[in-house]
């Protein structure tokens, strides 16, 4: 159900990182990296599977629309994802 604005004492922008505000030149990420940095966490933190489920619903439309900034590693083996990186 909607609610109110005056509810709330804060409405900051809905602003995202640029790819360029969030991964290193020369460092590639997973998704589920990209996910927890999105969010202000260490990417290596440590989260419960439905956490990391919520916060991969950010970050792969986030990977998607930011697609032209990004190059792609293929992972390494197969029990890896694939990486991302910022284009150089």
């Amino acid at each position: 159900m909607p609610v109110p604005k005056s509810e709330f004492e804060q409405l900051p922008p809905c602003d995202f990182y640029t790819p360029a505000e969030l991964l290193e030149d020369d460092q590639m990420y997973t998704v589920y990296e990209i996910a927890r940095m999105l969010q202000g966490a260490d990417p290596d933190a440590e989260l419960d599977p439905e956490t990391e489920a919520v916060l991969l619903d950010w970050a792969i439309p986030w990977v998607m629309t930011n697609a032209d900034d990004l190059v792609v590693a293929e992972s390494r083996d197969e029990d890896e994802p694939g990486y991302y990186g910022l284009k150089e």
